[in-house]
């Protein structure tokens, strides 16, 4: 087949090499303008290696852009990691349509962060979806979908990498094929099953320290690596990494411990285990011991909102022990 392929990044980058590969006849590649600033995106170098035509476009909704896909004469496009919209005019040129990877179980978590949100709402399951795009947000009919498990320990990063990334290319491949063989289903979307979320964002990311030890290790594994989990001390933010659920005494928010190699800080049941900081203004992510020994950090000190209605008060609390999961439903 000739196969135009839109995309960017690393998966666009993978998808690329794989039909490549498989000898497959790759007519352009289309990939988002360059930033400024930013190194060249991994597809675009790739293509260009391979010596094959890159398009960087601006939009997708403008006549030229339908002419310059419609030149391609393409039997099908792969959209392999796309944040661009992309109308039906230009989905429905190539012979056989466009095919588009989503990183959740449509249609469950529409939208752009689709693996943020499940770990986020502690559900324990996940998984990726080959769909046929349509002029909708993630709502064509399904063509193939592959299940994941969520650990309770697993961030957006492991999920992402070592699942989600490996096993969607797989299946963008998988995806190719049954379209070659014209026994390509197309599974119309369970409406009454649809949720869409928007970006996660830092506004969605601050812990309140008050909720339970499950809910708090699943926001911060759930920003994990981005947007990043923050809470605040003296004003300043604080982005926390590498959470695990503990025992903890303390009032929520409470530093409890410091060693080399976490810092315990109690919820408002149960606490948590941090391995990783990054101050503000900082890009580097540190340990915890040797952000206290850079500002004079020690137990006691309390995170967060928490902090300001508890400034010259005791806090003694009683034993909190992390129970079962306190976290909303999915």
């Amino acid at each position: 087949m000739r196969i135009v392929i839109h995309g960017q990044q690393a998966f666009g980058k993978a998808v690329l090499d794989r039909l490549l590969e498989a000898q497959d006849e790759v007519a352009a590649v289309f990939c988002p303008p360059d930033v400024e600033g930013r190194p060249i995106d991994p597809l675009k170098e790739r293509a260009l290696q391979a010596g094959l035509p890159v398009h960087q476009l601006t939009s997708w909704k403008t006549d030229e852009a339908a002419d310059l896909l419609a030149a391609q004469k393409a039997d099908l496009c792969l959209m392999a990691y796309v944040i661009q919209i992309v109308p039906s005019r230009c989905l429905d040129l190539p012979v056989k349509g466009s095919i588009q990877y989503h990183p959740s179980l449509l249609p469950r978590h529409r939208g752009p962060s689709s693996i943020n949100w499940p770990v986020i709402a502690g559900e324990t399951r996940t998984g990726l979806t080959i769909f046929w795009p349509d002029d909708g947000l993630d709502t064509g009919p399904i063509l193939l979908q592959k299940e994941v498990r969520i650990g309770p320990d697993d961030t957006v990063g492991s999920l992402y990498f070592d699942h989600l990334f490996p096993m969607g290319v797989d299946a963008m491949m998988e995806a190719v094929e049954l379209v070659r063989a014209g026994t390509a289903p197309r599974i119309t979307q369970d409406e009454a099953n649809a949720t869409y979320e928007g970006w996660c964002r830092a506004e969605h990311a601050e812990v309140d320290w008050t909720q339970s030890a499950g809910r708090v290790h699943d926001l911060i594994r759930g920003t994990d690596p981005q947007p990043g989990a923050w809470t605040t001390i003296d004003g300043a933010r604080l982005n926390l990494y590498g959470s695990r659920r503990v025992s903890a005494n303390g009032g929520p928010g409470e530093v409890v411990e410091i060693t080399d190699t976490s810092m315990t800080v109690a919820t408002g049941l149960g606490g948590i285990s941090i391995a990783r900081v990054r101050p503000e203004g900082s890009r580097a992510k540190i340990s915890p011991q040797d952000w206290a020994g850079q500002g004079g950090i020690a137990p006691g000190t309390v995170l967060g909102a928490v902090a300001e209605s508890r400034q010259g008060a005791s806090s003694v609390g009683a034993a909190q022990v992390a129970g079962p999961r306190d976290r909303p439903g999915p």
